[in-house]
């Protein structure tokens, strides 16, 4: 599987990621065989970057994660991790987390974006994974902490990096303009940006992809499928889109994109997952794995060859709005 090296750092993606969202029971629950299968699959795969947060199932995904990759040379893969919220004791627990992990909710999520905080953060993932260092840490979605995450959160992590015990730093959201706004007025050496790189939605081409390509820093793609949308070589009519029932005419635009795929030789998840990469400033695409035959697939799908000439196509029809 290629790889490439985030620009100003030594670290070094597969193409294609693992997301540890959905190993953290994201909807629904996975026994702990069917998480570690999907993480054995990817590297057998050939994946070696595994992403994954405190969020993601109040800490499940980490310990899942960390429990797999325990028995792989520790300079052989990257994973990335994230700060923002920490887990702390919940003291009005309901029996079952309330932010869409099938988990219990002996934890609860506070925001926290301070330089003890970030410190803390780090130590308690380092603790959950059982690994030694992170090699990516992201602050995650501070969409409404923007000055405590940059003029906090980002300085600390910077140290962190400059002193060898991190390899980068960045950010991670579900919008594009704000992750501009960490590229150009901090630290940041890479952003994980989440569903606004699609078939379906190019609107960081307005700001975050221009300022990556302009300042020499990287872009790692997720949610490149829309919430499932994508996913599927025909979409179905009750397919989500950003987390919600997908609008009919999305539906229709996004079979009408299918159906250029089909006429070109490929599919509509294999060309959602080659999309993202048509900007040179993306130099990874994660996506969820929730089993080994998911894994599997992905690895099929990033394999699967994608005609040049369906973006062209694709742009001439008025589909999509960036043609490379």
């Amino acid at each position: 599987m290629r790889r490439t090296t985030i620009p100003g750092t030594t670290v070094e993606l597969t193409e294609l990621g693992f997301g540890g969202s959905v190993i953290g029971n994201l909807y629904r629950e996975v026994s702990d065989d069917e998480a570690a299968e999907a993480v054995v699959t990817a590297w057998n795969a050939g994946i070696r970057y595994f992403d994954t947060a405190p969020h993601y199932g109040l800490g499940l995904s980490e310990r899942r994660l960390g429990a797999v990759l325990s028995q792989y040379p520790r300079d052989q893969y990257v994973v990335s991790s994230k700060v923002g919220r920490l887990l702390v004791p919940n003291e009005h627990r309901r029996g079952r987390d309330d932010d869409g992990f099938a988990v219990p909710d002996d934890l609860r999520r506070q925001w926290d974006f301070s330089r003890d905080g970030v410190l803390r953060s780090i130590e308690a993932t380092l603790e959950r994974t059982g690994l030694d260092r992170l090699d990516i840490v992201y602050v995650h979605d501070p969409d409404e902490h923007w000055p405590e995450a940059a003029d906090q959160a980002m300085p600390a992590l910077a140290e962190l990096r400059d002193s060898g015990v991190i390899g980068a730093i960045g950010a991670g959201m579900n919008q594009s303009s704000m992750l501009a706004r960490f590229l150009r007025e901090t630290p940041a050496d890479v952003v994980m940006l989440a569903g606004r790189f699609t078939l379906l939605d190019q609107s960081a081409l307005d700001d975050v992809l221009p300022a990556a390509a302009e300042l020499d820093k990287a872009v790692v793609a997720v949610g490149v499928f829309n919430s499932g949308l994508l996913s599927r070589d025909r979409p179905a009519d009750d397919a989500k889109y950003d987390y919600q029932d997908a609008p009919s005419e999305l539906v229709a635009r996004a079979r009408a994109i299918a159906e250029l795929c089909e006429a070109h030789g490929t599919t509509l998840p294999a060309a959602a997952i080659a999309f993202p990469f048509t900007h040179p400033a993306v130099v990874n695409v994660t996506l969820g794995m929730r089993t080994g035959v998911q894994a599997e697939r992905n690895a099929r799908l990033i394999d699967q060859p994608v005609p040049a000439g369906l973006w062209a196509d694709l742009a001439a029809q008025g589909l999509v709005r960036h043609q490379p």
